[in-house]
């Protein structure tokens, strides 16, 4: 069959079945954005405004030096970082080969024999030199859908690594800041240990003045080894944050340079734009569409398979013929296939069937990562409002039990007072003092997890 035959047949057959659906692009589908973020106050449905947060860059978000240098140390040296940009490098070289896919392929086998048939005749020499081109004719789009897929997958990876540099950024920055509310606990319980020794040894010379009895010298003896169970317990938790933060960075456990919680300043100002936003900003939520969309090219790929193949393959030699020309001349053959798959025991329809039902559920984890991303961003807004109001209400708590353990020493040194009250002052102040640290670092925690929540730390 003449290879303009084969074209004609197989356009023929184009035009009867039809390719709207063979060359059809992703356009994004209908999905629940409307109200996914509650409103921290007055429990609307949705914020307001333009999300800026999530945009400004991470040097802008944590303007501590010392934090700077850890997350520029963690981006060069983390290998979760470093195998996301792998990953990108080895999906490009896929996409470049399904482009190339349109092209014909080229082969050089050169062949060549010798024949001897008895002792007395001439050897027969033979030889070959070709060069064989097989190409693919994409009349149903299957190699630009497999394309469009490689493209889609390009994409994911990519924003893989842009969900890992910023899920490495915000873990770095928490895991700092836990060090320094840490370190502010160990100042205070220091602190209070000392405040607890001298209550002990007050309470030690009334008993030899014959005003207290033992069991008050032995209550103030067991809330001075309280207090300093407790320090050793925050060394112990500094040491194990600062090997965590070092795997981070890729190198050996170690003591990492920090700050002081006191000197920390994070944005406080922070608009909505939730909704559409979200997926224009959250990597991760982006890669789960680029996953629905590289489902919708492998639908169609599916869908191609139903329809025939064409294949066209030259090939030119240089050749003598087995001998029957000599010198040889050039040979020129081109071969057209056409295939048309007939009966493949519902290998074809099945996979049809796979493919699309794998698209659903590339939709619904999509829909479910805007849900959760939203569910995020709530969460994030309502821990950061909480903590700042009890900070609040925290600091006027504090500023009482002081006054409070003041007074009762005083009372005590007066027998107005007893020994409990002093211990149980001492110890209300050190739970609020310790408790007001943790609401300062909860409060920085949420703006870093609100940050992550909108999709910071891209650039």
């Amino acid at each position: 069959m003449k290879k303009t035959n084969i074209i004609i047949i197989a356009l023929a057959a184009l035009s009867l079945t039809g390719c709207k659906s063979l060359y059809g692009t992703y356009e994004r589908p209908e999905v629940k954005t409307e109200g996914i973020v509650r409103d921290p106050v007055d429990d609307k449905a949705t914020l307001e405004g333009t999300n800026d947060f999530g945009n400004l860059p991470w040097r802008s978000v944590f303007t501590d030096p010392q934090l700077q240098a850890l997350i520029e140390k963690a981006l060069d040296n983390n290998p979760d970082l470093l195998n996301a940009a792998l990953n990108i490098d080895m999906a490009e070289q896929q996409l470049r080969t399904s482009k190339l896919a349109f092209l014909p392929s080229l082969v050089f086998a050169p062949t060549g024999t010798i024949s001897h048939f008895g002792s007395h005749m001439e050897a027969s020499k033979a030889y070959t030199l070709p060069i064989a081109a097989s190409w693919d004719v994409d009349l149903f789009g299957k190699l630009r859908s497999e394309k469009k897929a490689a493209q889609m997958a390009l994409i994911q990876s990519q924003d893989y690594k842009v969900a890992v540099q910023t899920n490495l950024i915000c873990n770095v920055a928490n895991l700092y800041y836990t060090l320094l509310m840490l370190d502010r606990q160990n100042q205070i319980v220091t602190d209070m240990s000392g405040l607890t020794k001298n209550t002990w040894d007050m309470m030690k010379l009334q008993m030899e003045y014959g005003r207290a009895r033992s069991t008050s010298v032995q209550s103030a003896e067991a809330a001075y080894y309280s207090v300093q169970t407790q320090a050793a317990d925050i060394r112990r938790q500094i040491r194990e944050t600062e090997n965590a933060l070092s795997l981070l960075l890729g190198e050996p456990a170690q003591g990492i340079a920090r700050g002081t919680l006191d000197n920390q300043s994070l944005p406080t100002n922070f608009s909505g734009g939730i909704g559409v936003q979200l997926l224009s900003n959250r990597a991760d939520v982006h890669a789960k569409e680029m996953a629905l969309a590289q489902c919708f090219y492998n639908i169609q790929e599916a869908r191609s398979r139903f329809y025939p193949a064409l294949n066209i393959s030259p090939t030119g030699a240089w050749t003598n013929n087995n001998g029957l020309v000599n010198p040889g001349k050039l040979l020129l053959s081109v071969v057209g296939s056409l295939t048309q798959p007939i009966f493949m025991r519902g290998q074809l329809k099945a996979g049809l069937r796979v493919a699309e039902d794998q698209y659903k559920q590339a939709y619904n984890n999509w829909q479910n990562s805007i849900l959760s991303a939203g569910s995020e961003v709530s969460n994030a807004l309502v821990a950061y409002n909480s903590a700042d109001e009890k900070n609040r209400l925290q600091k006027q708590q504090i500023d009482v039990l002081k006054k409070n353990v003041e007074h009762t020493q005083m009372l005590y040194t007066q027998s107005s007072s007893t020994y409990l009250e002093v211990i149980t002052a001492q110890q209300s102040l050190l739970n609020a003092e310790i408790s007001q640290v943790q609401e300062q670092f909860t409060k920085l925690q949420s703006i870093v997890n609100l940050y992550y929540a909108l999709g910071g730390g891209s650039k």
